[in-house]
């Protein structure tokens, strides 16, 4: 039986109790009084509070003690005290058994509602997959069920539709909404070549596209598997709390015990109220808020972070994460955008790119590349080439339009001359660790491009951010000492480790570390040793499956903002843990005095059905803290444009 329906149960049998407690005094009570309200409580204690005694005797046959321990014993005791009473026609207490299972699993249904609410992320992550698939098969578009769609299926998706798997466009271009899956809250244009990413929502245009990835290896499944997998987790913070717990149980049993013998023996009350105040002491000490502190933090923790995002994999990352003194980064694909950009054209720049562009046309090098986007997004044409040749170490050379033309490195200038201004431009251009080619016409130089793998937009600001919470910042590439010093200068990297072979990243981290808690951020195969040497992992959402395997926190949109992001979503999340063991601890501490009539005398005391509806409150209390979580606001990171 469910927690709710064992709480509707036990709260529909004890409303007689508790309606002949109110009308007692009146001289009203229950047919048959004692013998109705044992058949009541026994209804309780057996449906409703079955499962609590279950629970303790199964761990009390393994040495140990638990939440349910303290339940069982105080329940019980009130039960069958009462059934002796009963039989020796004194005073019965069946209903402070009842009430106190009512209280307690009224408190563990509203655990219950909060949790589910807290791992709603996953559940809307779930919510997002598509049903159905429009599949291209033998020459036809045939709508199929998503289970029936295989890697290498050509699929249609039209404007409002869900598409259906990851993969990549073949034919057609349209906006995307992929908000739900990596936070991003503006569409992004996707054309022949993008990939896209499965149940993200289609929004203007028709395409078609590749499936590369279906069933449990879509993006979004992975996703769900995480956040499941970082909601069941536990941060080593609660190892120590479990402790606690084992030694809390049985000191709350010797405290209950020493409250009754007090009572009974030295102060000489009744074996009633000795017997209430010893109960009370069981029931307002069991340390169901010190139990559930940690997991609904980290629940909500993680599941707010999965919507912005940012895929945190377990507790202990998260609790690693909150101590983190170093951040170091790898450059290309992670600092910068991880393709070469044209950063500069000196000459007049319709006709440099139109030479350059049509010399470079059947160029497979990333530097060719750059200048054919540059051209591309300029909307220049290239000219028509004949006679192509290569220069050897140089370049390359054509006809364009009945003229020689060439274009290459610099040494070109062994047989061209550079204008006293050029010359001075390129060696700048140098300086900022930019590589500059040559483009001729008809014997002459007309102009010098300038080409870099530029940072990424977000890499200054969420850089800055970081420094401003005091974090060190660390540049670990294998890339020359001038391009990485002239990367980091333009970010505001703190220290840079330039040429560094990939198997040696993990020894620098290692180094690091000797100086405080490390995090790395990285997304290339190179850089799986040393984020799994990290003591936090961060890799890119664009990376290599391999990075991604080997990071502890994965940024989906590939965004420096979020390394930001993550780190200060831990801390809160860890210091709201914290915060909730505090209180759950200061609960327990001023309630069992209270519970064992401490303050008796100053006319303070709590009867077992008020401690049992004070735990229940406190567990609510610290869920209610931990939901508070998904109101904190996180620090914005502006956007510098290096």
């Amino acid at each position: 039986m469910s927690i709710k329906n064992r709480f509707v149960f036990s709260l529909i049998v004890s409303l007689p109790m508790l309606i002949e407690m109110f009308l007692q005094p009146f001289g009203v009570m229950l047919p048959g009084h004692e013998w109705t309200m044992f058949l009541l409580a026994t209804a309780v204690m057996v449906v409703s509070g079955g499962p609590f005694i279950q629970s303790a005797w199964a761990a009390f046959k393994h040495h140990h003690a638990n939440m349910d321990t303290l339940v069982a014993i105080g329940t019980a005791t009130a039960y069958f005290y009462s059934i002796y009473a009963m039989l020796t026609h004194q005073a019965v207490f069946f209903e402070s058994a009842a009430f106190v299972v009512t209280f307690i699993l009224l408190g563990q249904v509203f655990e219950d509602r909060m949790k589910h609410s807290a791992s709603g992320a996953v559940e809307k992550l779930m919510d997002l997959q598509a049903k159905d698939a429009t599949v291209l098969r033998d020459g036809q578009l045939v709508s199929m069920p998503l289970s029936d769609v295989v890697v290498g299926d050509i699929i249609q998706v039209k404007p409002g539709q869900k598409i259906a798997v990851d993969g990549v466009i073949t034919e057609g271009q349209s906006t995307i909404d992929e908000s739900m899956v990596t936070g991003e809250s503006m569409p992004v244009t996707k054309t022949t070549g993008d990939t896209v990413i499965g149940s993200t929502m289609n929004s203007t245009g028709t395409f078609m596209f590749k499936a590369s990835k279906v069933g449990d290896d879509t993006l979004l499944a992975q996703i769900v598997e995480m956040v499941k997998k970082a909601q069941t987790s536990h941060a080593p913070i609660q190892k120590t709390v479990d402790k606690i717990a084992d030694i809390f149980v049985p000191a709350v049993l010797i405290i209950a015990i020493a409250t009754f013998l007090v009572w009974y023996v030295v102060i000489g009350a009744s074996l009633v109220s000795a017997m209430l105040f010893a109960v009370s002491v069981v029931i307002i000490a069991c340390p169901c808020a010190l139990g559930i502190a940690t997991p609904t933090a980290l629940m909500v923790g993680t599941g707010r972070s999965a919507k912005l995002g940012i895929l945190i994999k377990n507790g202990e990352v998260l609790e690693a994460a909150n101590t983190i003194k170093t951040v170091v980064f790898d450059k290309t694909g992670t600092i910068t955008a991880g393709h070469p950009q044209v950063t500069d054209i000196v000459g007049d720049e319709a006709q440099v790119l139109r030479v350059a562009a049509a010399l470079e046309a059947s160029s497979e090098h990333p530097l060719a590349t750059a200048i054919l986007d540059r051209a591309k997004a300029n909307e220049v044409a290239p000219a028509t080439i004949t006679n192509f040749a290569a220069i050897q170490g140089k370049g390359i050379q054509a006809s364009v339009d009945g003229q020689s033309a060439f274009i290459g490195n610099d040494k070109l200038l062994a047989d061209y001359t550079l204008t006293t201004e050029e010359q001075a431009t390129m060696e700048r251009l140098q300086q900022e660790a930019k590589t500059v080619v040559i483009v001729g016409l008809a014997g002459k130089i007309i102009g010098l491009i300038a080409i870099q793998d530029a940072p990424k937009a977000s890499s200054a600001g969420a850089i800055a951010a970081l420094k401003r919470e005091g974090l060190r910042t660390v540049m670990l590439t294998g890339d020359n000492t001038r391009v990485a010093e002239a990367i980091a200068a333009q970010v505001g990297i703190d220290e840079v480790i330039a040429d560094v072979l990939p198997g040696d990243k993990a020894d620098h981290v290692k180094a690091l570390q000797e100086s405080g808690p490390v995090a790395f951020v990285g997304d290339g195969i190179n850089d799986a040793p040393a984020l799994t040497t990290a003591d936090v992992g961060i890799a890119m959402g664009s990376g290599t499956d391999i990075a991604i395997e080997s990071g502890g926190i994965v940024l989906v949109k590939n965004d420096l903002q979020d390394v930001v992001r993550a780190l200060e979503l831990s801390k809160h999340t860890f210091k709201r843990i914290k915060l909730n063991l505090f209180w759950a601890f200061i609960y327990n501490t001023l309630g069992i005095p209270v519970a064992a009539g401490v303050f008796f005398g100053l006319g303070l005391s709590l009867s077992p059905e008020l401690a049992g509806l004070g735990m229940a409150l406190s567990s609510l209390s610290v869920v209610a803290s931990s939901l508070l979580l998904n109101r904190t606001k996180l620090t914005s990171v502006p956007a510098v444009t290096a």
